[in-house]
């Protein structure tokens, strides 16, 4: 791959850094302990383009490459890595589905106010009894005259009862398993959609997760993405590029978790000395380092094959397994460097370690990232 960044790429990213920097990192620690939906902030993301960043132009995106994307992502997570989670999604599936699988009618009308930051969507494939097993799904749509009724329970819907819209699966077709999944586009205040409170999470607090609950919605026809039945085909495709989104985000969290060792190993003050001088602290800096890189140039990979039209989808689940465990693994050495003091509210790598834990479970566990990367990798042999 062209490892060095285009120009664009990083005035992207340098842009990026610098709104995050000025505006999320002060606010990421009072809205981790409050659980505070971050309405404003999104607010200002929105003008920017950074929740629509890969949507052309055309649509009321910003039209920028997966690469640029990636590096937003991961700068937006070092701030704060709630943010991360919200835009992560907004750029994934509710706006990539539309794009690629919507119809103009659907693009004007729900896909530009995603992607101009006008409208907020959400996405929700998993359920109380079926997460990696979609095919379990037990909720239903039932065809009405001039559309269909929505009913069961969604789970784990991030910026539930926040967003606007909602990218739905349903099963219209049971017998069919997981070819019998259709998704629909749901907006929040249709009549029969409600939501649970918002769950109490380890970490990335403030992207709100709740349970959404549909009793007989209506859906319209013309709200249903793609065709009957393609609907798992078509979440699998869009989380394949979400993943990437998600490695980006576990590189930012652990670039915050390593800075603030660094910047405390150079502080702190043991047997006369700063304790960056140890070199056991040093090893562990050492290694620390050497792995985010690694886990880097793994996401940026994974994102560049996907631009450049190749094969990334073994690729993105390397760069996501392999982020998320180098997140969990830096940001627990990070506590480490710290004592005491890196496992109090005090200090942020505490928070950094619970924001990592669940990057290796959403938007596909590391298990089954394993099982794609076996899969994929066998096929090309």
């Amino acid at each position: 791959m062209r490892l060095a960044l285009t120009d664009e790429q990083r005035l992207i990213q340098a842009s990026v850094r610098q709104f995050a920097q000025e505006h999320l990192r002060p606010i990421a620690a009072e809205l981790d302990a409050s659980g505070r939906f971050p309405q404003e902030t999104l607010r200002l993301m929105g003008p920017l383009g950074l929740l629509g960043m890969t949507v052309p132009e055309h649509w009321g995106g910003a039209g920028t490459d997966l690469v640029s994307l990636a590096l937003a992502i991961m700068e937006v997570s070092k701030a704060c890595a709630s943010h991360g989670t919200i835009m992560a999604v907004q750029n994934a599936l509710p706006t990539q589905a539309l794009l690629h699988d919507g119809t103009d009618f659907q693009r004007e009308h729900y896909l530009r106010p995603l992607a101009q930051g006008r409208s907020l969507g959400a996405f929700s494939l998993s359920e109380p009894g079926s997460g990696s097993d979609a095919a379990s799904m037990q909720s239903r749509a039932e065809r009405v005259p001039g559309g269909y009724r929505l009913f069961g329970t969604k789970a784990w819907v991030t910026s539930g009862g926040e967003a606007d819209v909602y990218l739905t699966m349903v099963m219209t077709n049971p017998s069919a398993g997981s070819g019998g999944i259709t998704a629909f586009l749901l907006k929040r205040e249709w009549p029969g959609i409600s939501f649970g409170p918002p769950i109490e999470k380890l970490g990335i607090r403030a992207a709100v997760t709740t349970l959404m609950y549909l009793d007989g919605v209506f859906v319209p026809g013309e709200n249903r993405v793609g065709e009957e039945g393609a609907g798992f085909k078509l979440a699998l495709r869009h989380l394949n590029a979400g993943r990437i989104g998600i490695a980006a985000q576990a590189v930012g969290i652990a670039q915050a978790a390593l800075e603030a060792s660094i910047t405390y190993a150079k502080q702190r003050q043991q047997f006369g000395q700063p304790i960056g001088e140890f070199q056991a602290i040093q090893f562990m800096l050492a290694d620390m380092a050497t792995t985010l890189e690694a886990a880097e140039l793994l996401m940026l990979h994974a994102a560049w094959l996907k631009d450049q039209g190749q094969d990334y989808i073994a690729a993105a689940s390397q760069a996501k397994v392999f982020a998320s465990e180098a997140a969990e693994s830096i940001t627990s050495q990070a506590i480490q460097i710290h004592g005491g003091y890196g496992y109090c509210r005090e200090f942020p790598v505490e928070r950094h370690y619970r924001d990592a834990r669940v990057t290796s479970i959403y938007e596909g566990t590391s298990e089954i990232q394993r099982i794609v990367i076996a899969r994929e990798i066998l096929k090309q042999r």
